[in-house]
């Protein structure tokens, strides 16, 4: 199937905003994408895309957003081969910047484990913070969010991440 399917969890409606906006952003590229609220939605649903956004937030020191949370055991079960996958997570990089945006780092241990191509990932430049679980080298696993304190520099993030995350994705 050639649509993305754009899941997110959201707990204070930041990540949801987000992924509208995402996806209103990966159709402008072109894109197909289907979105889903994987608090609302059967998760199992990710076996029917070939193309995943995963968003998700931080919360208290560190965590998984709780919607994701309740479903991580189940996807370390799963088998993601020939899935490509994106990221895209929210952290306070100023309030908690010794873990910012953990979450996304956090959910995509699985899917790394179990076979999917990553892809989108996100320099770390023009971000402050001191440590995160999701850096790997010096780019963040997927686009990097805070909409606490750098809210003026998302759209542009958005628009550049998504013209991206369609050429790795092979739409373009």
């Amino acid at each position: 199937m050639s649509k993305i399917g754009l899941f997110y969890g959201s707990s204070g409606g930041n990540t949801e905003d987000v992924a509208t906006a995402l996806k209103s952003e990966l159709e402008k590229q072109g894109a197909e994408v289907e979105l889903h609220d994987i608090a609302t939605d059967d998760y199992t649903m990710m076996k029917d895309f070939d193309r995943l956004i995963l968003a998700t937030s931080t919360w208290n020191e560190g965590d998984l957003q709780d919607d994701w949370h309740s479903v991580y055991d189940d996807l370390a079960d799963m088998d993601f081969n020939g899935k490509t996958v994106a990221f895209v997570g929210l952290g306070d990089q100023d309030n908690y910047g010794d873990h910012f945006a953990n979450g996304m780092g956090l959910l995509s241990k699985p899917f790394m484990s179990n076979g999917a191509r990553i892809v989108g990932r996100w320099p770390t430049e023009g971000y402050e913070f001191e440590a995160s679980e999701a850096v790997d080298g010096d780019q963040f696993v997927g686009l990097a969010l805070d909409v606490d304190n750098q809210l003026e520099l998302n759209d542009e993030r958005m628009q550049r991440w998504s013209e991206q995350v369609t050429r790795e994705f092979g739409l373009k």
